[in-house]
């Protein structure tokens, strides 16, 4: 039976392998304390987080995220240590909420590795703490305990280290904001949330919804949704702490059709239904159909749509995964019960205990390798109806939908920018959008350190590419938008990215020409931090009307090549400037820079990195989802070779402008 703590409350643990779940409806940063007798922390080779996440029987997540999974294994913690804390605290500096009091109350569970729960605690009553040790698991004459703490610190990660004992606990708070920072730079983004109408749910043969599965010793990240901001997202009710999101394919227990829906994921109600399948026939599954999520418009039923699926995949690769896991942990647990009896260590009982232990593990791999083959089949099916419905902005170079393309009287919701996939099945490619107008700017990586891709590639060859891969994110934006509403900006400052640059130069589509040199740089910067400056005095004061009429106030973007060169320091403050102000003003970046080379700036560039979205110009697995933090390998989008479709699509934006008189 489930142990519900209150605060104060304990309980004896009946097992030293453990799993600790936190659900905390927003990213929070999950770590833990090593405590000696009276509890103090020896140093900071005592505390998992994430930028340290191991120690000798604890594991703890590498980034902050909605939901986490702690490994613990009591007997293998370090000598000295008889106190395990789980800490938690709220990201700064993200653009997040700032006091526990602000998001829902986080819930904590310890498990065995069955998923069976132990022990639960809801922390409630917090307000102005950003930091909180939640619960301690304690060793008391040779047994071990789990008690409630709940005890918040409104000065942060560093009050509730030093509180522990830690002399340098400003510092490595400090450090350990850094390295969520950054985990967070490289977390895909989730659609805003909707009204709680119509959510998507995913259908298996048969009916019947199961509870999120549970188990799995390896603790994992959490996962992410659409490249916008970093913000993770989700839990489900506390009484369903979920971390590897998802359904286990049943998980190693179950074998029924699962529930795929996101707790939180929400749609608006559309004053029509969406498209509905023809009845499947019994024991079949539901045929796919493009748009059967819900929306106002066709478009935002397929952006829906295309989100449910990823958040299919990755709950449905997340808990195949899961069970696995676990199928490996009983396995152990099994081998190490028949080999503690001296008896089964010699002769055959031994191994025939090995073979019964490798034999169940085999046959939970192979229910869950099935049932994640059918859900992976239904996406299949579902992609292959979906692709070819998608409108230009939605759909890859090599839709036919290009080459009849007309240049919209209004902006999508999103925008393509290329596929994921995870390796369980790379050829079933996820779209990756973006919502329009972008919410932050984007940085294609062109170092060679980028990706193993990237690293068997020639330098100029690879800056080539990154450019051509800027251009055509460019052409993409220039082709969605009315006429006149988006101007396309250049710097170029050695004149190096004439070849990838011609298609937006011959069109004729480009605001202007490229800027070169120095005084080119200073140019451009110049006109579009006055235009960011001009635009937000005239939003604060309330007076739209009273811009200067040479005012472009169409969406801006800048493309940057080969950042830093022929960048001065007041180039970088301006760029910095823009990056961080301008895309609430409608001021885009689009930069193609290796960052090693930018290096020599130090730290002060370090911001201007985290706000970008980075992108790869080869195929790289460098996105992380925000509710099972998979590594997903994120593709770019390719011209299909030999195709004019680039120059097609850039002639149509020209003669649409002509005829809107722009």
């Amino acid at each position: 039976m489930t142990a519900e703590l209150v605060r104060g409350q304990n309980h004896t643990l009946p097992q030293t392998r453990l799993e600790i779940r936190v659900s905390a409806g927003t990213p929070v940063v999950a770590g833990a304390t090593l405590g000696d007798e009276r509890g103090t922390v020896r140093g900071v080779e005592w505390i998992a987080h994430p930028g340290s996440p191991q120690l000798p029987g604890l594991e703890v997540s590498q980034q902050a995220a909605a939901d986490h999974r702690l490994a613990v294994d009591l007997e293998a913690l370090p000598a000295g240590a008889h106190r395990v804390t789980v800490l938690l605290a709220l990201p700064v500096g993200v653009g997040g909420p700032a006091r526990f009091g602000a998001v829902p109350a986080p819930f904590v569970a310890v498990t065995g590795l069955d998923g069976a729960e132990i022990a639960t605690f809801t922390l409630t009553g917090l307000d102005a703490e950003s930091a909180v040790s939640a619960l301690e698991l304690y060793r008391r004459q040779d047994a071990w305990k789990v008690r409630a703490v709940g005890q918040g610190y409104a000065g942060g990660l560093a009050e509730m280290l030093a509180d522990q004992g830690l002399a340098e606990s400003a510092g490595l708070a400090g450090s350990i904001q850094d390295a969520v920072t950054r985990g967070l730079a490289r977390t895909v983004a989730p659609p805003p949330p909707r009204t709680p109408e119509g959510d998507r749910v995913r259908h298996a043969t048969g009916s019947a919804d199961h509870r999120p599965p549970t188990p799995t010793p390896p603790p994992a990240p959490e996962p992410p949704e659409p490249l916008t901001d970093p913000a993770a997202t989700t839990p489900a009710h506390p009484s369903q702490p979920h971390t590897a999101p998802g359904p286990a394919a049943a998980g190693p227990t179950g074998d029924g059709p699962i529930n795929y829906a996101h707790p939180r994921r929400q749609h608006a109600a559309p004053p029509s239904p969406p498209p509905t399948a023809p009845p499947a026939q019994p024991g079949q599954p539901a045929q796919p159909v493009a748009g059967d999520a819900t929306g106002w418009s066709m478009d935002e039923r397929l952006y829906n749509q295309i989100w449910g699926m990823f958040e299919d995949l990755a709950r449905a690769v997340a808990a195949y995964r899961s069970a696995v896991d676990f199928a490996e942990s009983r396995m152990d647990q099994e081998l190490d019960r028949a080999l503690s009896d001296p008896r089964n260590r010699i002769g055959g009982a031994g191994d025939r205990a090995r073979e019964a232990a490798r034999a169940k593990r085999d046959e939970l791999t192979s229910r869950a390798r099935e049932a994640l083959d059918r859900d992976l089949a239904q996406l299949a099916a579902e992609s292959a109806v979906v692709e070819p419905a998608l409108p230009a902005a939605y759909a890859a170079w090599g839709n036919p939908v290009w080459h009849a393309h007309r240049v919209p009287m209004e902006i999508p919701m999103a925008l393509r920018i290329g596929d994921l996939h995870l390796p369980e099945r790379t050829e079933l490619r996820i779209p990756l959008l973006v919502r329009l107008p972008l919410e932050r700017g984007i940085w294609v990586d062109s170092g060679r350190t980028a990706s193993e891709a990237a690293a068997l590639m020639d330098t100029d060859q690879l800056r080539r590419l990154a450019m051509e891969t800027a251009v055509a994110h460019a052409a993409r934006l220039l082709a969605v938008y009315p006429p006149g509403e988006f101007a396309v900006h250049v710097i170029d400052p050695a004149g190096s990215a004439a070849g990838p640059l011609a298609p937006l130069v011959t069109a004729g589509v480009l605001a202007g020409p490229p800027a070169a040199g120095p005084g080119g740089v200073a140019s451009v910067l110049a006109h579009l931090t006055r235009r960011v400056d001009l635009v937000q005095m005239a939003v604060r004061a309330g007076a739209a009307d009273s811009l200067p009429p040479d005012l472009d106030t169409g969406e801006q973007l800048l493309v940057v090549n080969d950042f830093p060169h022929g960048f001065d320091d007041r180039a970088v403050t301006q760029l910095r400037y823009l990056a961080d102000e301008g895309p609430s003003v409608g001021v885009h970046l689009l930069m193609v820079a290796d960052r090693e080379e930018a290096s020599a700036y130090g730290p002060i560039l370090d911001p201007l990195w985290r706000s970008l979205l980075r992108i790869t110009p080869v195929a790289d697995s460098h996105l992380a989802d925000p509710w099972v933090g998979h590594a997903w390998t994120y593709e770019p989008l390719a011209i299909p070779p030999g195709s004019r479709v680039l120059e097609d699509v850039l002639a149509a934006v020209a003669a649409a402008r002509r005829a809107a008189g722009r």
